[in-house]
This record gives structure tokens, sequence and C-alpha cells, in this order.
């Protein structure tokens, strides 16, 4: 059984930082690219960031670039969500997601974890 489980949000004030992590069961590392929602205006697709953990290749947002950082540690099936300079537009329920590919159909959703930034 596929499951993708989400942590890491909660408050924070603007300026400030989280780490969100989205740790994966069901599926081996290589065979999923994970990425994370709720989607940047006009990258529906995309969300705010995607990692490829075949090839580690990365996608950002233009809204998040230079302010969060995506990784994968591989050895336990997790990918994190570093979010530094937050904003309060980027107060959201954020999901980690799983396809084939950053630019494919996402397969298989977590439950979500809420991030709220306060002004």
């Amino acid at each position: 059984e596929v499951q993708l489980v989400e942590s890491g949000g909660g408050l924070v004030q603007a300026g400030g930082s989280l780490r969100l992590s989205c740790a994966a069961s069901g599926f081996a590392p290589d065979d999923y690219a994970i990425g994370w929602f709720p989607p940047a205006p006009g990258k529906e697709r995309e969300g705010v960031s995607c990692i490829s953990r075949s090839d580690g290749s990365t996608y950002y947002a233009d809204s998040v670039k230079g302010r969060f950082t995506i990784s994968s540690d591989n050895d336990k099936n997790t990918v994190r969500l570093q979010m530094n300079g937050l904003k309060p537009e980027d107060t959201a329920v954020y999901y980690c997601a799983a396809a084939m590919d950053c630019y494919d159909d996402y397969e298989f959703w977590g439950q979500g974890t809420q991030v709220t930034v306060s002004s």
C-alpha cells in the first residue's frame, strides 16, 4: 500500500522558517518524483516544488525560488521542503504527492499539513 505522510507544518511569523517532511512507503525512492502542493498560480501541474529522485533534478515555482529548498533522503524514503523567509501568502495546507515525473499527473497524495504565516 502506497502512503505519503506529511509533517512539520505549524504557525510561524513572517520571515520565519519551517521544514516539512514527506515520508513515503509502498514504493522505491527511485520510482516516483515527489512534489509539494498547493500549486503556484498558473502552475497547477507542477506545484511549488518537485524533486525527481532518480536523477536529483528539482523544480521550483518562481514564487518560492531562493526561499524554499527541496531535498530527498532516499535511504529513509523521505522528501523534505525547507521553507525560509516565509510570507503570509505562503499560508496554505501543503500536500506532498507522487508522480512518475515532476511534470506528470500525480497519482498518490498525502493528507496535508497546515502552514500558517502571520504578519
